[in-house]
């Protein structure tokens, strides 16, 4: 099942990350897509201000992964410069998934076969500077 929101502004975009959250349990992974600058940190900082109030959700691109406590752990992954299998092992992304974190991947075209089935994706398109498009597929 797919559904389609059409955001406005950044606080909209994290509300829509707020709600999934809501929806979440331990061990899901909620694969990102999208452009740069589309809002994929600040759909994930939506989910992490309920997953893990106390965070303060940032983009982990050179840290490639945040984790944030709570219960399950929220983890936060920026893929974009993984390309190989060998770079994927090295964060520790399947034991996260294994441990029954929460778990949220932005770029995740770059580890599409990874995707565990039964995965959240998430896919945002810049309509314009303001406006995104958000579809949701694989929420129950």
């Amino acid at each position: 099942m797919e559904t389609r929101y059409i955001t406005h502004s950044p606080n909209e975009t994290e509300e829509i990350g707020r709600e999934l959250a809501k929806t979440l349990h331990g061990g899901q992974v909620v694969a990102l897509y999208g452009d740069m600058g589309m809002g994929k940190t600040v759909f994930v900082r939506g989910m992490a201000s309920i997953l893990s109030p106390k965070a303060e959700a940032q983009s982990p691109t050179f840290a490639l992964a945040h984790v944030y406590p709570g219960k399950p752990n929220f983890v936060h992954f920026d893929m974009y410069r993984i390309t190989s299998w060998e770079d994927l092992y090295s964060t520790d992304y399947f034991e996260y998934i294994d441990a029954g974190d929460i778990v949220a991947t932005e770029w995740s075209e770059n580890i599409e076969a990874a995707i565990p089935e039964g995965s959240i994706r998430v896919r945002i398109t810049k309509l314009s500077d303001s406006s995104r498009q958000i579809d949701l597929e694989g929420v129950s």
